[in-house]
């Protein structure tokens, strides 16, 4: 019988955590060894200067959640002095507009956070916790198809700067593709020098120094911010789904909020129409928040207090993009879940580390009052919802997603199916997926908002026929897509036996032993 399970965005980074799981490390050695080692596997999504969220069960039963995700900087330059630039990524079938620059860097939190639960919860040293990433970035690892895909859409970003070419450009100008060698050795020297001398490095030694120098030249971020930065503990927002009860990721961040909203509004063993239906109250509560007054269509289901503390919420600057995921649990039963970011990154690499800077201060449609509509010294807020879920017999699962906007749906739906149906994980995570906005139609921006539904083609007949009579327009997707996120999730039965199942959307991988 296996006595432990981690699922992550990339195989690389789920043998780092499975590394440490086998040497009798607890969960939360595995999953910072599985975080620094994604900073080599899926350096587009991971990174030693973003954030996280970290949700946490002990083999005990205790549940809390560690915010270590971006802060905003204690000052703001005047418009003229920033460094922030506009580029255009590339989805396919849209494209959006993003900022890089130094005025686009947030305080990172990621390192002080993952030092912060090794502290409290960890048994291994950091030498051996770092050691399957150092190998990583400096033999370097065959580029996915997955992230090839994923550097074609930030293609303006990985080539934004000389250092960023050499990163992601072998040749210096052609982006590198699916099953070419990337090695990293200035990473595999920063994960060193982490290893041995410490993560105070990252807030106040040679890497801050580095950090604080790249944002000098136009950017908000300085020394005394990543000296003053501290990890949070907070409680678990809590819901209930069935028989399990489910530890969420709460308040200022708005991920843990929206998934409990949507599982209270689909009824039990949704179908895809009710889904939708659920999805787009949602999408329309999020949306109406933000407008004054707006919210009278909602207040009657949500009543007034709840529709107070969503519009708090919503007006709060997130973010949201450029995730990945990892989940484990431990031989005693301890339970993890690590949700983490760097944005697409600034353009900007920090010398010396191999890694770019995040952008998150620089995505407009993720700060609700513009790119100004910050508040300095504060903890950005996010959709990244990590989760633990418990029932009464003792069974525990850790799960979560990437996906910007879409973690909300892909998670209450996998959520709904474990809880509903008692799903084994790996058709939970399977199972086809929809997603609902709250947006005008495709082509007519000065038309009323209504819902935007997406869904992956492969519900039932019953199912997709009754969905679009209710929603004609909705667009089917003839193949499943990173769209919909990417869940990976593990769990442990009252017996102790484990599974784990990690979302083919995003190149999951799973390990047990």
């Amino acid at each position: 019988m296996s006595r432990f399970a981690i699922a992550a965005g990339h195989a690389a980074t789920a043998e780092a955590g499975a590394v440490a799981l086998r040497a009798g490390g607890s969960a939360v050695d595995a999953v910072v060894a599985a975080a620094l080692a994604a900073c080599a596997a899926e350096p587009l999504l991971a990174g030693l200067f973003g954030g996280g969220f970290l949700a946490l069960r002990e083999a005990s039963g205790r549940a809390r959640m560690l915010d270590c995700f971006v802060q905003t900087p204690r000052r703001r330059l005047p418009e003229h002095a920033r460094d922030l630039r506009e580029v255009e990524a590339d989805f396919g079938g849209a494209r959006q507009s993003f900022h890089i620059g130094a005025a686009a860097i947030a305080t990172p939190g990621l390192v002080p956070g993952l030092a912060e639960a090794h502290a409290r919860f960890g048994r291994m040293p950091w030498r051996e916790l770092a050691g399957p990433a150092i190998e990583a970035a400096g033999k370097g690892l065959p580029f996915s198809a997955f992230q090839a895909d994923v550097l074609q859409v930030i293609a303006p970003i990985c080539r934004a700067t000389p250092a960023a070419r050499a990163l992601f450009c072998p040749d210096g100008e052609t982006l590198a593709r699916a099953g070419e060698t990337l090695a990293n050795p200035a990473l595999a020297d920063a994960l060193d020098a982490l290893a041995h001398e410490g993560p105070r490095l990252f807030q106040e030694g040679e890497i801050a120094a580095a950090l604080a120098e790249t944002a000098s030249a136009g950017g908000h971020l300085t020394a005394a911010d990543l000296a003053a930065y501290r990890p949070l503990w907070r409680e678990p927002l809590q819901a209930e789904r069935g028989a399990a009860r489910l530890l969420l990721n709460p308040e200022p961040s708005l991920g843990g909020t929206l998934v409990a909203l949507a599982l209270r509004l689909a009824p039990t063993d949704a179908s895809a129409v009710d889904w939708a239906r659920a999805l787009a109250l949602v999408a329309r509560a999020r949306a109406e928040a933000l407008e004054a007054g707006g919210e009278a269509a909602v207040l009657a289901l949500l009543g007034e207090a709840e529709v107070e503390r969503l519009r708090a919420l919503a007006v709060r600057a997130q973010s949201v993009r450029g995730t990945t995921h990892i989940s484990a649990v431990d031989a005693s039963g301890m339970a993890a879940a690590l949700t983490l970011s760097n944005g697409e990154g600034c353009g900007l690499v920090v010398p010396g580390t191999g890694t770019m800077a995040n952008n998150m201060l620089g995505e407009a449609d993720l700060l609700p009052l513009g790119l100004d509509g910050w508040s300095p010294d504060t903890r950005l807020a996010s959709m990244m919802a990590p989760t633990v879920m418990t029932w009464p017999d003792g069974s525990v699962a850790a799960l979560g997603s990437g996906g910007s906007n879409r973690i909300r749906s892909a998670m209450a739906q996998a959520i709904a199916r474990l809880a509903d149906r008692g799903e084994a994980l790996d058709r939970a995570v399977a199972a086809p997926r929809l997603h609902v906005e709250h947006a005008p139609p495709p082509g007519d921006p000065d038309a009323p908002a209504g819902p935007s539904i997406d869904f992956e083609d492969r519900f039932p007949e019953s199912e997709r026929a009754d969905l679009l009579r209710a929603f004609p327009a909705a667009r089917p997707w003839p193949q499943d897509s990173l769209f919909f996120g990417g869940v990976h999730a593990v769990r442990r039965n009252a017996r102790g036996a484990v599974e784990a199942a990690a979302d083919s959307r995003r190149d999951g991988a799973v390990l047990t032993a």
